[in-house]
Protein backbone atom coordinates (compact mmCIF):
# COMPACT_ATOMS: atom_id res chain seq x y z
CA UNK A 1 0.00 0.00 0.00
CA UNK A 2 1.30 3.43 -0.87
CA UNK A 3 1.98 5.98 1.84
CA UNK A 4 -1.19 7.50 3.24
CA UNK A 5 -1.72 11.25 3.09
CA UNK A 6 -3.14 13.34 5.90
CA UNK A 7 -5.51 16.28 5.85
CA UNK A 8 -5.86 17.94 9.28
CA UNK A 9 -4.55 14.72 10.77
CA UNK A 10 -7.14 12.57 8.98
CA UNK A 11 -5.46 9.64 7.26
CA UNK A 12 -6.32 8.87 3.62
CA UNK A 13 -4.50 5.92 2.02
CA UNK A 14 -3.89 6.71 -1.65
CA UNK A 15 -4.65 3.16 -2.81
CA UNK A 16 -8.33 3.22 -1.81
CA UNK A 17 -11.31 4.53 -3.79
CA UNK A 18 -13.42 7.13 -1.98
CA UNK A 19 -16.98 8.40 -2.05
CA UNK A 20 -16.01 11.72 -0.47
CA UNK A 21 -19.62 12.87 -0.15
CA UNK A 22 -20.55 9.78 1.88
CA UNK A 23 -17.25 9.39 3.78
CA UNK A 24 -16.82 5.80 2.63
CA UNK A 25 -14.03 3.87 0.93
CA UNK A 26 -13.84 0.83 -1.33
CA UNK A 27 -10.98 -1.55 -2.01
CA UNK A 28 -10.87 -4.11 -4.80
CA UNK A 29 -10.09 -7.67 -3.73
CA UNK A 30 -8.46 -10.35 -5.88
CA UNK A 31 -11.66 -12.43 -5.93
CA UNK A 32 -13.67 -9.62 -7.58
CA UNK A 33 -15.36 -8.50 -4.37
CA UNK A 34 -15.01 -5.03 -2.91
CA UNK A 35 -14.40 -4.26 0.77
CA UNK A 36 -16.26 -1.20 2.09
CA UNK A 37 -15.72 0.88 5.20
CA UNK A 38 -15.92 4.31 6.83
CA UNK A 39 -13.10 6.79 6.32
CA UNK A 40 -10.95 8.16 9.11
CA UNK A 41 -12.83 11.45 8.63
CA UNK A 42 -16.18 9.67 9.20
CA UNK A 43 -15.12 7.81 12.32
CA UNK A 44 -13.68 11.04 13.73
CA UNK A 45 -16.90 12.98 13.06
CA UNK A 46 -19.00 10.22 14.66
CA UNK A 47 -16.81 9.92 17.76
CA UNK A 48 -16.31 6.71 19.74
CA UNK A 49 -18.65 4.16 18.17
CA UNK A 50 -20.91 2.15 20.46
CA UNK A 51 -22.75 0.01 17.89
CA UNK A 52 -22.32 -1.01 14.27
CA UNK A 53 -24.95 -3.09 12.53
CA UNK A 54 -24.21 -4.17 8.96
CA UNK A 55 -27.05 -5.31 6.68
CA UNK A 56 -27.36 -9.07 6.26
CA UNK A 57 -25.35 -11.20 3.84
CA UNK A 58 -27.38 -11.55 0.65
CA UNK A 59 -28.83 -8.04 0.84
CA UNK A 60 -28.56 -6.13 -2.44
CA UNK A 61 -27.77 -2.46 -1.96
CA UNK A 62 -27.77 0.34 -4.52
CA UNK A 63 -25.00 2.91 -4.52
CA UNK A 64 -25.76 5.55 -1.88
CA UNK A 65 -28.03 3.24 0.16
CA UNK A 66 -27.00 2.05 3.64
CA UNK A 67 -24.87 -1.06 4.09
CA UNK A 68 -24.81 -0.51 7.86
CA UNK A 69 -25.97 1.71 10.68
CA UNK A 70 -23.49 3.02 13.23
CA UNK A 71 -24.13 4.72 16.55
CA UNK A 72 -22.01 6.82 18.86
CA UNK A 73 -23.03 8.83 21.91
CA UNK A 74 -23.59 11.86 19.65
CA UNK A 75 -24.72 10.40 16.33
CA UNK A 76 -26.71 7.58 14.72
CA UNK A 77 -26.53 7.22 10.99
CA UNK A 78 -26.04 5.15 7.88
CA UNK A 79 -22.85 3.97 6.24
CA UNK A 80 -23.73 4.43 2.57
CA UNK A 81 -22.51 2.06 -0.09
CA UNK A 82 -20.07 3.49 -2.63
CA UNK A 83 -21.17 0.76 -5.11
CA UNK A 84 -24.22 -1.24 -6.14
CA UNK A 85 -24.03 -4.93 -5.35
CA UNK A 86 -24.78 -7.86 -3.06
CA UNK A 87 -23.32 -8.08 0.43
CA UNK A 88 -21.33 -11.32 0.53
CA UNK A 89 -19.65 -10.91 3.94
CA UNK A 90 -19.99 -8.75 7.02
CA UNK A 91 -17.39 -7.93 9.65
CA UNK A 92 -18.65 -10.11 12.52
CA UNK A 93 -16.17 -8.47 14.94
CA UNK A 94 -18.21 -5.26 14.87
CA UNK A 95 -21.13 -6.84 16.75
CA UNK A 96 -19.09 -7.01 19.94
CA UNK A 97 -16.73 -4.09 19.37
CA UNK A 98 -17.81 -1.26 17.06
CA UNK A 99 -14.80 0.72 18.33
CA UNK A 100 -12.64 -1.30 15.94
CA UNK A 101 -13.75 1.23 13.32
CA UNK A 102 -12.28 4.06 15.43
CA UNK A 103 -9.01 2.20 15.92
CA UNK A 104 -8.58 0.70 12.45
CA UNK A 105 -11.01 2.19 9.89
CA UNK A 106 -9.07 0.81 6.88
CA UNK A 107 -8.11 -2.65 8.13
CA UNK A 108 -9.79 -4.45 11.05
CA UNK A 109 -12.72 -1.98 10.99
CA UNK A 110 -13.99 -2.81 7.51
CA UNK A 111 -17.78 -3.13 7.40
CA UNK A 112 -18.93 -5.30 4.46
CA UNK A 113 -17.65 -7.08 1.39
CA UNK A 114 -19.78 -6.80 -1.72
CA UNK A 115 -20.03 -8.43 -5.11
CA UNK A 116 -20.54 -5.39 -7.34
CA UNK A 117 -23.00 -5.46 -10.23
CA UNK A 118 -21.55 -2.57 -12.27
CA UNK A 119 -17.97 -2.36 -11.07
CA UNK A 120 -16.26 -0.50 -13.91
CA UNK A 121 -18.67 2.41 -14.27
CA UNK A 122 -19.18 2.86 -10.51
CA UNK A 123 -15.50 2.61 -9.58
CA UNK A 124 -14.82 5.27 -12.21
CA UNK A 125 -17.09 7.62 -10.24
CA UNK A 126 -15.04 7.21 -7.05
CA UNK A 127 -11.90 9.20 -6.37
CA UNK A 128 -8.52 7.69 -5.65
CA UNK A 129 -4.95 8.85 -5.09
CA UNK A 130 -4.10 12.54 -4.98
CA UNK A 131 -7.49 13.48 -6.51
CA UNK A 132 -9.26 11.95 -3.49
CA UNK A 133 -6.94 13.71 -1.04
CA UNK A 134 -7.53 17.06 -2.73
CA UNK A 135 -11.31 16.56 -2.78
CA UNK A 136 -11.20 15.72 0.93
CA UNK A 137 -9.00 18.73 1.62
CA UNK A 138 -11.60 20.97 -0.06
CA UNK A 139 -14.48 19.39 1.87
CA UNK A 140 -12.68 19.49 5.23
CA UNK A 141 -11.75 23.14 4.76
CA UNK A 142 -15.12 24.28 3.37
CA UNK A 143 -17.01 22.55 6.20
CA UNK A 144 -14.30 23.45 8.75
CA UNK A 145 -14.12 19.86 9.95
CA UNK A 146 -11.94 19.68 13.04
CA UNK A 147 -8.66 17.82 13.00
CA UNK A 148 -8.83 14.06 13.38
CA UNK A 149 -7.80 12.70 16.73
CA UNK A 150 -6.73 9.09 17.04
CA UNK A 151 -7.03 6.69 19.94
CA UNK A 152 -4.02 4.81 21.22
CA UNK A 153 -3.12 1.95 18.93
CA UNK A 154 -4.66 3.55 15.81
CA UNK A 155 -3.50 1.74 12.69
CA UNK A 156 -3.50 2.48 8.99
Amino acid sequence: MSEPHEVRGCVLPLSLHYSVGDHTWAQMNEDGTVTVGMTDVAQNLAGPLLHAKPKKVGAVRKRGKPVATVESSKWVGPVKSPLTGEIVAINEELAGNAGIINKSPYKAGWIVRMKPTDLDSEMAQLLTGVAAVEAYRERIESEDIKACEHIEGFEV
